[in-house]
């Protein structure tokens, strides 16, 4: 049973300094990011576009996905997301076929060498960003694991690697 006299830490409420401070520091850090990822895909950059590297990435999230799915999974029209499956099928990343349970469907899955393709540009985003976490001082690397972690559930980002769900994944994984 718990002291009534000890009164339970309660913690203090955020100062708008420190929210300042905070969004200032994560926005410079997103602004790294967003560079490295611009570079991972520069590799590939006249292969596909940035939305259809999305694209890419949401079909290797799944085995299989119809077209309806995918569009609303990139929160695109499904005339938007067949355009962009033509350009991927075209250029053989991407493959499709009718679905047997429902001809009207088509399913979708990424080819051996759309795979191929987002491990490579995930892999290049990871070297880059290892590199910058090992310059970091290393008494500073799990203090920055605990406040990604705790930026991430915030903000209800699945990790990496983790369970997919209803998230629109960006191909930044």
């Amino acid at each position: 049973m718990a002291d009534p006299a000890i009164e339970p830490v309660r913690p203090e409420p955020a100062s708008m300094e420190d929210v300042d401070a905070v969004t200032s520091a994560v926005s410079t850090a997103s602004r790294l990011l967003v560079a490295i990822s611009a570079r991972s895909l520069a590799s590939v950059g006249e292969r596909v576009t940035l939305p259809q590297f999305r694209l890419l990435v949401v079909l290797a999230t799944h085995e299989e996905t119809k077209l309806v799915t995918l569009a609303e999974d990139l929160a695109v029209n499904p005339s938007t997301a067949m355009r962009m499956v033509e350009r991927l099928v075209a250029a053989g990343l991407v493959s499709r076929r009718t679905n047997p349970a429902s001809r009207r469907e088509v399913l979708l899955r990424p080819t051996e060498s759309g795979r191929r393709l987002v491990e490579e540009v995930t892999a290049r985003r990871r070297e880059e960003i290892a590199a910058i976490v090992a310059a970091m001082p290393a008494d500073h690397r799990a203090g920055l694991v605990d406040a990604l972690r705790a930026f991430t559930d915030a903000g209800d980002e699945p990790a990496v690697g983790g369970p997919v769900r209803d998230a629109v994944p960006l191909g930044w994984d």
